[in-house]
């Protein structure tokens, strides 16, 4: 915001400090400040006035008061009010009428009448000031309106009283399809998000951001209506970021203004159409609000001031600051009644005040010490801890986390057959959030759905809640793990038994034992989304207690979500995670004897699990049988079509001694009898 030096120095009887001293004072205690030129004989301060403070300083009297604060100087504002002489015979309530439509929007309206002006240019003075500040001077009136913002910090607009249709005044919300076209020839088209100013025909002034032709000043006005509004602070917002248009009266309405500043700033407006432009002020004033608005009174404890800032401060010198500051005080006891103007609204609670009070002070003086507290280490959440952890490990795995909504549509629902204990919302933001997501496998489809026109390999996992009905009163809400695999490229060979491999991963590292995946679920068993493949699914379990489950998407619910490529997903109770998971660990100490290794390769049916085998070698073999990997699957040539080649490294090894190749002998012979008559697989040499 610009603001000229001198005209500063205008409200002072004392010489202020020069430009770039007062500068480096304002920046000190409250603004950016600059001095970015000198225009003739005058400095132009650059000051960036942070948005707690728009309210009351983005004009020249704001960052005067401040000043005055700040030096100690007394402020000198002439009372336009009392200057101001009426025309006694004539009211303006008989010319003019004013109506809001929504007095929420528009929190007041005040207007005042001038007969007999003449429009002329302004004198050199006000002309010199507004092109000091940016602004083009235009002509007497136009100016006064431009120059009181600045002064004042409160936009005005001035119609032509003739122009206006039957002499009446009407803020609304624009019609669906109006028009207007502004002074500056651009038209806009508006809506009911656009807030108005109204003659009984037509849009006559976007309301708060910039005025329209029509009842514009021009060399044949003679009547005039000055308006000085306050209007709510989101609809300018609104209204100025859908146009595109940003002004000088839009800038402040949007920061919050306080509507006891409409009387003050038309009364100053008029006062100045009256000397210069000689216009005759019709009698009273036109004022229209929502409520008035009265001073919001603050309690203050001293004790608090000082335990606050770390300083101590007496309590003469507090109330001499807020004096300074125009803030109204009222000793009871060891508190203060702090009345605060209405045109500071950013101070509404003690702390407000006593910030005011520091900064006014000086920060500066307030002396660096180290807090006197005792630390204790927060108790450790392990909900945190463990998303943390598990965030890690999936991410080491090459997954990337995804953030969805709770929510799923009419076609997410689809896709979901069992709907029985779906979330319905009585009050849907929109019909693409009409359900709570009864997993979050749903989701993560459609997000591997989105980057698979981009990726061949997609690896996405979420943790967040999923909701299910109990009752009619009743839902349950359960924090899930999901994760889901797209890989085009095939660097894994089935990405069922890849997830199934992250999945043993991560429980081996919240050090989970007794994992195991049960594949032996009934047809109508709903702990399975039914959009799964039947035939390759499995729950995962530790000992007897159900994680989660694990499974390839069917195929016909790709191809409605829009998707051709396999993809494998699962999904865990990270609560039941939580509870399982520990960080103890158990030492046990390596053999201090070599290993030996012996492979094996056995013919078995198609839908032999692998897990049936290696337990047969486990029991067969004893203590001694260490590990078993399976390192080949293979069917294809030379294997019949219902049979499958599953080949082994099985590790032997003693922690007592030395194994030698007999008994290594011994208990590969006795693992192949077991295989071969237990099993009934055959061996393959």
């Amino acid at each position: 915001m610009k603001i000229s030096y001198n005209w500063l120095q205008s409200f002072f009887n004392k010489k202020l400090l020069i430009p770039e001293k007062l500068a480096e004072l304002l920046t000190m205690r409250s603004f950016e400040t600059e001095v970015i030129g000198k225009n003739k004989s005058d400095y132009i301060l650059d000051i960036d006035v942070l948005p707690n403070r728009a309210h009351d300083c983005l004009s020249h009297i704001g960052i005067a008061r401040e000043i005055s604060v700040l030096l100690g100087y007394s402020l000198n504002l002439i009372n336009y009010n009392k200057k101001l002489k009426e025309n006694s015979k004539e009211l303006a309530s008989k010319l003019i009428k004013v109506e809001v439509k929504n007095k929420e929007l528009c929190l007041r309206y005040t207007a005042r009448v001038i007969d007999n002006v003449k429009i002329n240019p302004s004198p050199d003075w006000i002309q010199e000031r507004l092109r000091s500040c940016g602004l083009r001077p235009i002509n007497n009136v136009v100016d006064i309106t431009n120059f009181v913002m600045l002064e004042t910090g409160q936009p005005l607009h001035a119609f032509d009283y003739d122009k206006l249709v039957s002499g009446k005044i009407i803020v609304r919300n624009a019609k669906k399809g109006e028009k207007i076209i502004s002074l500056d020839n651009e038209e806009y088209n508006l809506d009911e998000n656009i807030l108005v100013i109204a003659d009984e025909k037509k849009p006559v002034c976007i309301a708060g951001i910039k005025g329209g032709k029509g009842p514009e000043i021009d060399a044949q006005t003679k009547r005039i209506v000055l308006e000085a509004a306050n209007f709510d602070f989101q609809i300018i917002r609104q209204g100025s970021k859908q146009l595109k248009l940003e002004t000088d009266a839009s800038w402040r309405f949007e920061r919050e203004l306080d509507p006891n500043l409409t009387e003050e700033a038309i009364n100053e407006a008029a006062y100045l159409i009256q000397d210069i432009a000689k216009g005759k002020v019709l009698k009273g004033i036109v004022d229209v609000f929502n409520k008035k608005i009265i001073p919001k009174i603050v309690v203050l404890e001293i004790e608090k001031v000082n335990n606050l800032l770390g300083v101590k401060i007496t309590k003469k010198e507090i109330i001499n600051i807020l004096k300074k500051l125009d803030f109204h005080t009222k000793i009871i006891g060891s508190k203060l009644n702090v009345s605060i103007p209405t045109r500071r609204i950013d101070i509404s609670i003690p702390e407000d005040l006593i910030e005011e009070i520091g900064r006014i002070y000086g920060f500066e003086k307030i002396k660096s010490k180290l807090p006197k507290a005792s630390l204790i280490s927060p108790v450790r959440n392990e909900n945190l801890f463990y998303k943390n952890k598990i965030r890690n490990i999936f991410i080491n795995s090459g997954f990337s986390e995804a953030y969805n909504y709770s929510f799923i549509n009419d076609k997410k629902y689809s896709i979901n057959k069992n709907n029985q204990n779906l979330v319905e919302i009585s009050n849907p933001v929109s019909q693409e959030q009409k359900y709570l997501r009864p997993n979050l496998i749903l989701n993560l489809l459609y997000n591997i759905k989105d980057n698979k026109r981009f990726f061949n390999e997609v690896r996405l996992f979420e943790i967040g809640k999923v909701f299910s009905k109990i009752n009619k009163n009743k839902i349950e809400e359960i924090n899930k793990l999901g994760a889901v695999l797209l890989d085009e490229n095939k660097k894994q060979t089935q990405e069922f038994y890849y997830l199934k491999g992250i999945i043993d991963s991560l429980l081996n590292k919240l050090r989970i034992s007794d994992i195991w995946y049960d594949d032996a679920i009934e047809e109508n068993d709903l702990s399975i989304p039914d959009f799964c493949d039947k035939n390759r699914r499995a729950q995962i379990k530790v000992g007897n207690d159900c994680l989660g489950w694990i499974a390839e998407i069917d195929n016909s619910a790709l191809n409605q979500i829009g998707i051709d490529s396999e993809i494998a997903a699962f999904e865990i109770d990270f609560n039941k995670l939580v509870t399982l998971a520990t960080e103890e660990r158990m030492y046990l100490p390596p053999s201090k004897f070599p290993s030996v290794v012996r492979d094996i390769a056995i013919l078995t049916n198609k839908d032999t699990k692998i897990v049936e085998v290696m337990n047969l070698i486990n029991a067969s073999g004893g203590a001694l049988v260490k590990d078993i990997d399976l390192f080949d699957i293979y069917q294809g040539d030379n294997i019949p079509d219902s049979k499958k080649s599953l080949a082994f490294h099985i590790i032997y090894q003693s922690d007592e001694h030395t194994l030698t190749d007999k008994e290594v002998n011994n208990i590969h012979q006795k693992i192949v009898n077991a295989l071969k008559k237990e099993g009934g697989w055959e061996i393959r040499e």
